[in-house]
This record gives C-alpha cells, structure tokens and sequence, in this order.
C-alpha cells in the first residue's frame, strides 16, 4: 500500500462522519422553481441544479474525485423522503449510541428555517403513515415486529448500474443521444408516449447534471494544478482534469477514466437518493478489458492498477448513508451496502476470474475499509488460485469476502423469472442478494420477526414485554392439547405478520411511484430506457418481487422444539407452567430453563430441530409468494441478516429455547449465539438443509472461526474443502469472523487502539468500534470454533 493510500486511509478511521445541509438546499430550491411541472422532471432539475451548484472538493492526494459535501467523511439530507425524523433527531445526532453524527448548532438552525418548512406535508414519510391502515401501523412503525422504515424514510436503492451494456459503451452523452432520438418518434396525441416524454427529458436533465458536475472538476483540478508547487502532483491533478473532461460524458478508454466514471456513477446515485444498495456488480468482469489493454500498451503497471482500486475502495467507504436512529438498529455501522462482486462464471458459462479478480481481493485486504461489500463467487471447477486467494483473505479476519454458491445464486434467480444468460451473470446486491444489472427490485422490503409470532400464539395475542394486543386474539396456551395445535396457533400468528408485511409494502411502492422517481439510476439500466419508463413505474427488464426477510428462524425452530419436547414428549412441564415461566422471565424457573437450553437446537445437524427449521422456511416462502406487489410480480422471501436481529431481539420476550427478555434474536439461516455446539461443519449440514434455492431474495450464514484454525496453508485448504461441502450440500452463503474473543473485548476497553478492526456483523463487515455496546456482545457471543 502506498504512503498517498495508507494517509488517505489514516484520515478515513479517523475521521467522524459529518453532515453537510447543501445538497437538501439546492434541492428545495429547485423544487420552489418548479412547481406545476410533472413530478419526474422536477426531480430531474433539482438533481442538475445541485450538480451546478454544489461546493466542489478535491482533497489532499486524491486520484479519484467527487464529493457529496464539504466533508470528507459525508452524509447528506434527502428530506423530499424524510425531514421529520431528521428534525426530532438531529440534536442528538453525537450522543445516539448506533452511527452518530457531527452537526453544527448553525446547520440545525439553517435547515430548520430554510429547508424543513417547504416540505412540511410534501414528505414521503408523511405521505406513508397518513395512508397506513391503522392495525398495520400498530405493529409495523418503529416497533421491531415488522419493519420497512428504509423503505419510507429513505430511498429504495437496491439497483446495479450497467456498466457492460449502457454506461460504458455510451456514457452519459449518448444517453442524452438516445433520449433526443426517441422523443423525436414519439407521438404526444398518446398520453402513454407523453409520459414517456416527460422521462427521457428527465433523463437528459441528470445526464447533463452528472456532466456539468464532472466538467466543474475537471475544472478545480486545473486550478489546483496552476497553483501546485510540487510538480508530481500537478501533472496528476492536469491528468484528473483530463479524466472528468471526458468521463462521464463518453465512454471511457483507459482503466484510469473507467474507474473515475465508477465513481461519478455512484455520486450520481447518491446525489439522486442517498440510496442503499447502490451495488458496482462484477467489477472484474467490466474493468479488466480496460487493465489487459493498457497493460499490453505499456500504460499501467499492477501497482498502478492496485493504488487506483484501492483510491476508489477509500472512496467508496468515505460516504456516510444518513439514517434515523431506528433504521441504524437494523443497519448498524455506517454501512452502504455496495456490494461489489467477483468471480464466478460468464454469461456463457465459462470460468470468469481474472487478473482484476485477485486485485479486488488484494485491496480488500491492504486497505481494510468497510466497503465496497466484497462477494466472490465460488463454483465446483473454480481455479485453485481463486479459493486459495479466498481463505488466505479468510483468514486476515476482516469478514471479508462473503462467499457464495455459483451455481445455487443461478438456480435462485431461475426461480425468480431470469432467463438462463442473464441468471449466470447474477451480482451480489446489498447483503447477500442474488441480483442481475437489468433489474428493479426491493431486496430489503420488510424485516419480519418470527419470534413474535411464536409469542403472541403462545401470550394469547399480546406482547410478553408491553401486555399490549399486537397480534391476532387466541385461547389461553395451557389450553392447548397438542404440539400441532401449538404449531398451528403459531402459524396462524405468522400469517397475520405476512400479510401486514405486504400491506406495509405496496403502499410504500406505491408512493415512490407517485411522489419519487429515479430519473438518474434508471437511464443506468438498460430497460429503462428502452422502453421510455422510469424504475420506480416498472421499467427493467425484470421486476423482482420485493423480499420480505425472516429474523429468528433459529430461535424459532429452537423454542417450537422445546416445547415440542419438554410438554408434550417427555412432559417436564405442562403448557401453562412454561408460559408462566416466559411471563417471569425464567426468573424462578432456573431448573425448567436448563431444561429447555438442553433440547436439541438447529445448527448440530440434529433433525430434530433442523426439521422444524426447513417446515417454518417452507411455510415462509408457501405464504409470502403468492402475493404480488403493484407490477404484479410475485413476493419473495430471504434469510439474509444485516444488524435487525438486534431490535427485533429487544421487544421479544423470553422464549422457550431458554433465551430471556430483550436478547438477539438469530440472523440469517444462522444457529442462535452459542447454541451450535458440534462442528462448522455440523452448523452447514444443518442450514444446508433449508430449501435455499426457493428463498430468492437470499440465504445467510455467519460462523466464528478460532484465528489459529486458519492461520496456516493447510488450515485454509481445510476451509476451502469446508466451503465446497457446504455448497455441494446446497448452501449458498457463507461468511467468517476469525477475531478471537480477547482481541474483541480488548477492542471494546480500548477504541482507540481498535479504529481499524473489521468484524462480519452479518451481511456486511464494518470497523467493531463503530458499532453498539449491544451489537458488539452480540458479535462476541457467537460460537468460536476451535475445529473443522
């Protein structure tokens, strides 16, 4: 790693994420401006207005530039989606325990009289809770049963620009070409071509946003260099004015000006909705053409290569997502989301690593920063190089790479309507989403906690914590005769969380439609402008069903097998003793609740509870598929974890697995913290046996590691012949944390020695100390294996 790099890097652990009010103040400027105008070009204007007139910052050493604020470490506001929970938070930014941040007392006073008071009634989080039926708001706003606050308070995200077959080949001037020419054709007696109108002139007006905002580069850039005394540096900075002239306006020639037109792609985005899950895609599969030919032609070396990658992996990780306090539960560690895919197959199905594939795992590894997300994909035949250079990245502890099944990643998007090309050329997007570039979907439609099914079945309908009526009314449980009747009074739970799960959905679906387009992210998608609709209205080629993500399906199946077996099998304990045990928290119950933590538990390979575990997914996917959101495509289901399992945790009580009031919940297809006692291996076999190609929307799973079981070669060759068995078994995902407990808890008494630690916190890795007290212990209490 180079000293520009590692100086670089230095500032990026050090710093504190800030908020910058600019870009919300040019934005609702624009808005006043615009009024009247159809509501795609409005947004349209204001993203080329703060392209115009945002503050231009090239920092000290950068190759790679583009800010969204004044700060180096940014978030921004978007209150066309949000103002309220900004105004009711944002004195309290620096003291909240999960993603703080820095806001002057001037800033909070600024947007409180010049940009808040426009948008009082104009919100789409206004627009949402006054449209939500009243028992679905009851369980479904900031109350950890079901939870889409990202979906309403923010933007959708969830989309992989198209580098291969859009930007790349025409850049943002031609797709101001393609625009022109189909308006040219269209005829405006039609009001399905005039609506098409309004789209393709919404999507000049970003195309010559982004432009103008890389041309005002390009012409800081020459400032600086007029005034550099160091002559290295001015020739770089006249190279950086050279790259924003022509990237992204036109496709680019040169690995250097490909990675500069990635990057202005995602300010793009970013500047558009500060979005979630903004993803690169496969990035060795577009950018190594660009590295073999300046490599031929004498005009990159490797380490040339490696420092831009590493320059736009800092960038990547400088952009703060600006949320509330409640979505930073669910989202935990200034995580964006962008994640960055390599390895796997090719459209036609041959092997597609590449020299780019091991510089993307090099800089993962040398400049340890959060993001991008890096996924690799791992099938049967893959080179031995490629799992080798996988496991060595393993074990530095990081959590990075999270590795994937090739083949079931394909399987899932057949699944999922795909054609067989399009399903091989499958990216990760935001956690552990099978994806594909020519798509719209919401991978992150609603968080679903299971554990609260189990408990309003079990507590007649109400919350063990709060007393409150939250699910459907049932018969006292010591009523209950049997495990199937207890397994029934559940299910019907579970139904009722589904359904309000859709509701909460389609209508945030369709507000976004009506009141925030996508002009800028959907000219990036082929479809989109094809066809002359914007993403929001259904415009890629495929629109994916949303996901409606399960939490707790350990603790679940864990909780259903205890009583399973301690009331009904081996009679312990008859039904009312055990819900008077839940009541009191276990608390004078001690013998009962050593009891329940003694029965099998999934994650051992023990088809006692794995088997309740596959009938709840089954019953998951049986339930949720048939609904359809408002393009009429079918909902999906996944197990993917981010840090949700955390509050969903916290309003559940006591459950019959022996847990108590208020602790984790499970993530993922993961065993619950502690409870997986046998091998790794044992906790594959057992999550391998979820039918994980039906959940599309993805399948988690996160395992500790002891440092020292993969420290040498052959530990690593050991691991790699662990994940070729996890994936021959039908897994899809799995990823590591190989930090040992002590080094954890060291880190915990001593931040400041810890800034740059990376842990997996579940679909994503991120700095430990950035996270909570509460999501750290979480981390820390999973079980540490010492043995394959």
């Amino acid at each position: 790693m180079t000293d520009r790099i590692e100086k670089i890097r230095q500032n990026y652990v050090n710093a504190k994420p800030e908020i910058s009010y600019e870009r919300a103040w040019l934005w609702t400027e624009s808005y006043k401006k615009t009024e009247g105008l159809p509501v795609c070009i409005r947004s349209a204007r204001a993203f080329y207005d703060c392209c115009d007139q945002l503050g231009v910052h090239i920092f000290e050493g950068e190759l790679v530039v583009g800010a969204t604020g004044e700060f180096r470490k940014c978030g921004i506001l978007t209150p066309e989606f949000s103002w309220m929970w900004v105004d009711r938070e944002m004195d309290t930014f620096a003291q909240r325990p999960q993603d703080p941040y820095l806001i002057t007392d001037q800033q909070r006073a600024f947007v409180r009289e010049h940009i808040f008071p426009y948008w009082k009634g104009k919100s789409l989080e206004e627009a949402f809770l006054a449209r939500l039926p009243e028992d679905t708001r009851r369980i479904g706003v900031d109350t950890g049963i079901i939870d889409n606050d990202s979906k309403w308070r923010q933007a959708v995200g969830e989309v992989t620009p198209d580098y291969q077959d859009v930007l790349f080949r025409k850049g943002f001037g031609g797709l101001i070409k393609e625009a022109q020419e189909h308006i040219a054709k269209l005829d405006l007696c039609s009001p399905e071509d005039e609506e098409k109108k309004d789209f393709y002139e919404s999507v000049i007006w970003t195309s010559k946003g982004i432009i103008r905002y890389a041309n005002r580069y390009g012409d800081e850039a020459e400032r600086l260099a007029a005034q550099e005394k160091d002559p290295q540096r001015a020739k770089e900075l006249r190279v950086i004015a050279q790259n924003c002239r022509r990237v992204p306006e036109h496709p680019p020639e040169s690995f250097y000006e490909a990675i500069q037109f990635l990057w202005f792609t995602q300010i793009g985005g970013i500047l558009s909705e500060n979005p979630l899950s903004l993803n690169p895609g496969r990035f060795d599969q577009y950018m190594d053409p660009y590295y073999e030919k300046d490599l031929a032609a004498g005009a990159i070396t490797e380490d040339a290569a490696l420092e831009l990658i590493e320059a736009l992996w800092l960038k990547y990780s400088e952009w703060v997502w600006t949320i509330s306090a409640n979505t930073a539960d669910y989202f935990a560690g200034y995580n964006q989301f962008q994640n960055l895919t390599v390895g796997g197959k090719t459209r036609d199905g041959h092997d597609g690593t590449n020299p780019i594939t091991y510089l993307a795992l090099k800089a993962t590894e040398e400049v340890r920063t959060h993001q991008p997300g890096l996924s690799v994909r791992v099938q049967a035949d893959c080179p031995k190089e490629f799992l080798d250079a996988i496991t060595h990245l393993v074990s530095k502890g990081t959590g990075f790479p999270a590795i994937h099944s090739d083949s079931v990643g394909y399987q899932m998007l057949l699944n999922a309507g795909y054609e067989p090309e399009d399903a091989r050329d499958w990216n990760n997007c935001g956690c552990v989403v099978p994806h594909n570039r020519k798509t719209g979907e919401w991978t992150a439609a609603v968080n679903m906690n299971f554990g609260s099914a189990l408990e309003y079945a079990l507590n007649q309908g109400k919350s063990l914590m709060t007393g409150q009526l939250m699910g459907l009314e049932e018969k006292p449980a010591g009523e209950f005769s049997s495990y199937e009747e207890v397994k029934a009074a559940f299910f019907k739970q579970f139904d009722n969380l589904c359904r309000h799960s859709v509701i909460l959905t389609v209508e945030a679906q369709r507000l976004h439609r009506d009141m925030v387009p996508r002009p800028f992210l959907s000219s990036c998608i082929e479809h989109c402008m094809a066809c002359g609709k914007d993403l929001s209205r259904g415009g890629a080629k495929y629109n994916i069903g949303p996901v409606i993500t399960g939490i707790g399906l350990a603790v679940t199946a864990n909780s259903l097998a205890a009583v399973k077996k301690l009331v009904f099998e081996d009679q312990v304990c008859d039904m009312a003793t055990l819900v008077k045990a839940l009541q009191a928290n276990w608390e004078g119950y001690e013998d009962l609740r050593q009891k329940a933590q003694d029965c099998p538990k999934y994650g051992n390979d023990d088809d006692y509870a794995d088997d309740i575990a596959i009938e709840i997914a089954n019953h998951f996917y049986d339930t949720i598929h048939p609904y359809k959101d408002i393009f009429g495509s079918h909902f999906l289901t996944a197990f993917m974890g981010i840090s949700n399992y955390i509050p969903m945790g916290r309003v559940l009580g006591a459950t019959p697995d022996g847990r108590k009031n208020g602790e984790p919940s499970s993530e993922g297809v993961s065993p619950y913290v502690g409870t997986d006692h046998s091998t790794p291996l044992a906790a594959m076999r057992s999550t391998a046996k979820v039918n994980q190609e039906i959940h599309s929307g993805g399948t988690l799973l996160n395992l500790r590691l002891d440092h020292n079981l993969v420290a040498t070669k052959r530990g690593q060759a050991n691991l790699g012949a662990m994940i070729q068995t996890l994936f021959s078994l039908g897994g899809f995902h799995v990823q590591f944390n190989c930090i040992s407990s002590e080094t954890l808890r060291a880190a915990q008494a001593h931040p400041e020695d810890y800034k740059d630690l990376l842990v997996r916190v579940a679909g994503y890795s991120t700095q430990f100390v950035n996270l909570s007290r509460s999501m750290q212990d979480a981390i820390i209490a999973r079980t540490e294996h010492s043995g394959f």
